[in-house]
C-alpha cells in the first residue's frame, strides 16, 4: 500500500482526501467482475473510494489499484507517458507491505520511477541552476501532460516544499543517469546536453501532452463504470482546486456518455482544468 499526495506532505490524513495505491498480484482479486479487471489491465489504474471512522472522525481515502508487474513496467522507460513515473518520482511512502521481499521490490520500482523521470525531463530543463528549479521545470512537464485542475503554481509548491527530498534522490540516481549531471554541496546543478537531444526531448513531451489529454478523457469515461460516485468525486476535487462551485446536471447522471461532453467542455472553457 503506497501513500502519496497532499495528505502525506501536510502530515494530517484528516485534512482532505488520502491518496493511496494498492499494489496487487492480480486484478481479479480486487475487481468485481471480469470487465472491471480487464479495464484495470488495459487502462490502469481503477479507482475506488472508502471512508473509515476513527475516534469520532472520518478518514476519507481514494485508492487506485495496479498490479506489481504493471507498476514495475509503468515506472520504467518502457512506459512512454508520465502518468505513473511522474507521480511516483514525488515523495511516496510504503505504508504497508506483506513481507520484506514485497517491500524491497516496491522500493526498487519507486527508485526506477525517479530515474525514468529525470532521464526524460533533464534534456528539457535549464543547463544550470538549483535543484528546486530543476524539479519545478520537470514537474511542469509532467503536470502539463494531463488534464489537471491545478495551476502552474502547483509544480513550484511541490518543488519548494520537498526541496531536501528531491536533492537527496537526485544525488542517489545521479551515477546511473545517461546525461552528465553535477550537483554540488549547496544543491546547485550543472548539466551537459546536446542541442539535438534537447530537440528530441521537447518533441517527445509535445507528443506526451497530446497523448495525456486523450488518456485523461479515457480514464474519466472508464471511471463512470468502474468508480462508484465518480462524478461526485470529480466535482469535489475540481471545486477544491479551483474554488468554483460545480454542479453535475441530472441528465449527465442519467446518460453520462451522451451529456458529459457538454459539461466537460464547459469546465475546460471556464479554466477549471487545463
Amino acid at each position: 500500500m503506497l501513500f502519496y499526495g497532499s495528505c502525506l506532505r501536510g502530515g494530517d490524513p484528516f485534512d482532505g482526501l488520502v491518496d493511496l495505491y494498492l499494489v496487487v498480484d492480480d486484478y481479479r482479486c480486487v475487481n468485481q467482475g471480469r470487465s472491471r479487471a480487464l479495464w484495470n489491465r488495459l487502462l490502469p489504474p481503477n479507482v475506488f473510494y472508502t471512508e473509515v471512522p476513527i475516534d469520532g472522525r472520518t478518514l476519507r481515502c481514494k485508492y487506485a489499484v495496479i498490479s506489481a508487474a504493471q507498476l514495475r513496467k509503468a515506472c520504467s522507460r518502457r512506459w512512454y507517458h508520465s502518468y505513473f513515473w511522474g507521480r511516483f518520482s514525488q515523495p511516496t511512502a510504503i505504508a504497508w507491505a506483506r513481507d520484506d521481499a514485497t517491500h524491497a521490490r516496491t522500493r526498487d520500482s519507486l527508485a526506477l520511477a525517479i530515474h525514468t523521470f529525470l532521464e526524460r525531463t533533464l534534456p528539457c530543463v535549464k543547463v544550470q541552476g538549483d535543484i528546486e528549479s530543476l524539479w519545478r521545470e520537470a514537474l511542469r512537464l509532467s503536470y502539463g501532460a494531463e488534464l489537471r485542475p491545478e495551476s502552474d503554481a502547483r509544480a513550484s509548491e511541490l518543488a519548494r516544499s520537498g526541496r531536501e527530498w528531491y536533492l537527496a534522490v537526485t544525488r542517489l540516481v545521479q551515477p546511473a543517469l545517461s546525461l552528465p549531471l553535477e550537483v554540488d554541496t549547496q544543491g546547485y546543478y550543472r548539466l551537459q546536453v546536446s542541442a539535438n537531444r534537447r530537440r528530441r526531448c521537447r518533441a517527445a513531451w509535445a507528443l506526451r501532452t497530446a497523448q495525456g489529454k486523450l488518456l485523461s478523457v479515457a480514464r474519466l469515461l472508464k471511471a463512470l463504470f468502474t468508480f462508484d460516485g465518480a462524478l461526485d468525486y470529480a466535482a469535489w476535487k475540481l471545486e477544491r482546486h479551483s474554488g468554483q462551485r460545480i454542479e453535475v446536471p441530472a441528465r449527465v447522471r442519467r446518460y453520462p456518455l451522451i451529456f458529459i461532453w457538454g459539461l466537460f467542455w464547459d469546465l475546460y472553457r471556464r479554466g477549471i482544468f487545463r
